[in-house]
């Protein structure tokens, strides 16, 4: 009876984010508001690294660091603006797995590529003289392929798992989208076995990478101190700050959600952790890397008064 009803089931109801009617009109136009930042600040960027004075590879991976931010929200958001007004919430059973799919794509692919970032950060504070060598054009397109390629097996294993579990009872997903953690609680199967290897797989997409970066920074930090000009010292702690600042929010917010799959009190409290994953990051990594870098600013500042003038 339950693979049937998993055969059967067409498609999923997600409750959205806030079931008070007197919110709807709020959070839409608050969400609204966030997701444009999100795609005029990371277009922005995308637009001010692609410049000939900004190809280096800490701007290369800035640039695909946007494009995830702006996949990643776009994924989410425009669904979840349409059901705040709409009364029809329902969410096809393909939709659904493509969703989820393309979250976890995108959130490992850009777990994998801080850590790239971090190694980056590495090499320049620490190695400064092998830079060009080590971080070659070809070094970092292998790098960025590689987080595709590895976030590309994480997301297809995850999905592939969900999808399997029999679903049966109510199809009212308690989300704002499709994710592993409010799809394992309408399972009626025993998913011990899946929560066990979901922890696993947290801990190769979250953890390992936390700990190359919290090990790039350990040798950054030290490599720092060692430097004798006060200003020199500042710029290079500014910068990598930064990073840090990114991968703290990520690192919180995602574990809090993946360990502890199937606890349905801390329901709210996850949904809220989501929001921030995959709506409020987004819209902060610009705001991080462009007003606290100079060289952003001052590219993105003449390509304004370019327009102007025109």
């Amino acid at each position: 009876q339950d693979a049937g009803n998993h055969t059967l089931l067409s498609e999923f109801i997600l409750s959205g984010l806030s079931s008070h009617p007197e919110l709807q009109h709020l959070l839409f136009f608050t969400i609204c508001f966030i997701y444009s930042m999100t795609l005029i600040g990371n277009l922005l960027i995308c637009l001010a690294t692609a410049h000939p004075t900004l190809h280096t590879p800490m701007y290369f991976f800035l640039r695909v660091l946007s494009f995830l931010d702006i996949s990643t929200a776009s994924v989410v958001v425009p669904k979840m603006l349409v059901n705040i007004l709409s009364e029809d919430r329902s969410i096809s059973y393909l939709g659904c797995v493509t969703q989820l799919y393309c979250v976890v794509f995108l959130a490992s692919t850009e777990w994998y590529l801080l850590a790239a970032m971090a190694y980056d950060r590495y090499v320049a504070v620490c190695r400064p003289l092998r830079y060009p060598a080590i971080m070659s054009t070809r070094a970092c397109l292998s790098m960025v392929l590689l987080s595709c390629c590895s976030g590309q097996v994480v997301s297809v294993v995850q999905t592939a798992w969900v999808f399997t579990l029999s679903f049966c009872g109510p199809r009212r997903i308690d989300y704002f989208f499709c994710d592993i953690p409010p799809l394992v609680l309408l399972s009626c199967a025993d998913t011990s076995r899946y929560e066990r290897q979901l922890i696993s797989a947290t801990a190769l997409v979250i953890f390992t990478p936390f700990c190359l970066i919290l090990l790039s920074y350990t040798c950054i930090l030290s490599s720092i101190l060692r430097i004798s000009s006060a200003e020199s010292r500042h710029k290079t702690f500014s910068t990598c700050s930064s990073h840090l600042t990114v991968v703290t929010l990520y690192c919180a917010s995602g574990t809090l959600i993946y360990l502890q799959p199937k606890s349905s009190n801390s329901q709210e409290a996850k949904k809220v952790l989501a929001l921030i994953y995959t709506t409020v990051i987004p819209t902060l990594n610009p705001l991080i890397y462009s007003l606290r870098n100079k060289e952003v600013k001052e590219v993105l500042i003449r390509g304004i008064a370019v327009l102007m003038k025109k």
